[in-house]
């Protein structure tokens, strides 16, 4: 099995091209980008808000639930061309089958969002994380503009 580092989202920024998301485990960020709609239905969870209907990854959830499933983990796998990979992970038990371990390939954007309504935990594989530049410089200086009033 492959080494883990267990990350988190940190930040969530809106871009002209959609919504940029920082990933961190305390001494490192990285980033990348994802659609809009995915990067609302992050926030929302994050803040805690329950929509008014269910969003897609809510209604997944339920679906989930309904069969006795819940997510386990996400792990990012692997990075090719600025394109990121991730495994969902998911245990299901119920009363037609003993325990079973189900992995399914999925953006990282829809693992992120199902891992935070969830609290379950996020992971990238240690080789990827290492090879991955560090971007909390980047976050800082953002972070730094905002106080600021700038943009």
């Amino acid at each position: 099995m492959a080494e883990l580092v267990r990350v988190e989202p940190i930040a969530l920024i809106p871009t002209p091209a959609g919504c940029a998301v920082f990933l961190g485990d305390g001494h490192k960020a990285i980033v990348f980008y994802i659609d809009n709609a995915i990067g609302a239905s992050i926030n929302t969870a994050m803040a805690g808000q329950t929509p008014p209907r269910p969003l897609t990854h809510d209604l997944f959830l339920t679906t989930l639930q309904g069969f006795g499933a819940r997510v386990s983990r996400a792990v990012i796998v692997a990075i090719e061309e600025d394109i990121y990979y991730a495994r969902l992970i998911l245990e299901a038990e119920n009363e037609i089958m003993e325990k079973k371990i189900v992995e399914l390939d999925a953006r990282p954007s829809d693992c992120i969002a199902l891992c935070v309504r969830t609290a379950s935990p996020i992971y990238v594989v240690a080789e990827v994380w290492a090879e991955l530049e560090d971007m909390s410089p980047v976050l800082e200086e953002l972070r730094r503009k905002k106080e600021e009033g700038g943009e």
